[in-house]
């Protein structure tokens, strides 16, 4: 019987290029589906609906917790991973191949993160490739500081996770962790700003960085995965962030944009199953 939260849902918008498949439910911009030929490359919460534990959510304006949950430059209150998920986006285009997500300020932002900005997704698909391009733009007449990441789940079995091959990153390395009782839960330096995957079962994996201005935004890699004990912990997530934590309040790791201009970031994630 089909499942109520089987791909694609109803609210679910579709992207496709030869046999690769790209989900995105709007209202939370999340990216819910990404799948080359049979291989799911996203973990999808199917058994459970949770839908924090699903594809790849974009966190911002900060991806790591503050301390105390104060945003120090205005005393504001900020939870972990911030509201973009929280709040809803809207479509501004939309072809076979791509999709424009817009959030803009508002009361409710405001009240957390007194800035006046516009936020743009723009995520495509090519053959075997998720493109996904952030613009934050800042309108406010001040310095916006930000401090965003995407946490991408990686649909990995139980039995796998100790199997999975990867290049990196520096100090990283499969056999340091208990998958089953103690995953990872750890910020690494991106130096590369690429890291390469192999995933049993699935295929090979990139996740890149690709630079804009000759500039690169996603410094760190935080690894992390859930116990066997969770209801959902059938993936690893690799997860390219500006910075660790309580970034957001420190000048030298956050973005600062300046008053009336942008600042764009582009991740970029390519599969190639097993033959």
């Amino acid at each position: 019987m089909e499942k109520p939260t089987d791909f694609p849902m109803q609210q679910e918008r579709v992207l496709t290029c030869g046999d690769t498949t790209i989900g995105i439910l709007p209202e939370i911009n999340l990216v819910s589906h990404f799948q080359v030929g049979n291989w799911p490359v996203l973990y999808r919460a199917i058994g459970t609906g949770n839908v924090r534990r699903w594809g790849m959510p974009l966190m911002i304006p900060n991806f790591s917790r503050l301390k105390d949950g104060i945003f120090e430059d205005k005393g504001t209150s900020l939870p972990m991973h911030g509201f973009g998920r929280l709040l809803p986006w809207s479509v501004t285009a939309q072809t076979p191949r791509s999709i424009t997500l817009q959030l803009n300020s508002n009361e409710t932002t405001h009240a957390q993160y007194p800035y006046d900005f516009r936020f743009l997704t723009h995520i495509e698909v090519s053959e075997n490739t998720l493109t996904y391009t952030l613009t934050m733009e800042n309108h406010s007449s001040e310095v916006m500081p930000i401090a965003p990441g995407f946490h991408p789940y990686f649909a990995v079995g139980q039995a796998e996770k100790a199997q999975v091959i990867t290049d990196g990153p520096e100090g990283f390395a499969i056999d340091q962790f208990q998958w089953d009782t103690n995953p990872p839960d750890r910020l690494y330096p991106f130096t590369n700003h690429e890291l390469n995957v192999q995933i049993p079962k699935g295929g090979f994996l990139s996740i890149r960085e690709l630079p804009v201005n000759s500039s690169y935004s996603l410094a760190h890699l935080q690894i992390w995965s859930e116990p066997v004990t969770a209801p959902d912990h059938e993936f690893i997530c690799f997860e390219p962030v500006v910075a660790g934590e309580n970034s957001l309040n420190l000048k030298q790791e956050r973005l600062n944009i300046q008053p009336g201009s942008s600042h764009q970031l582009i991740l970029q994630l390519h599969a190639r199953p097993f033959e």
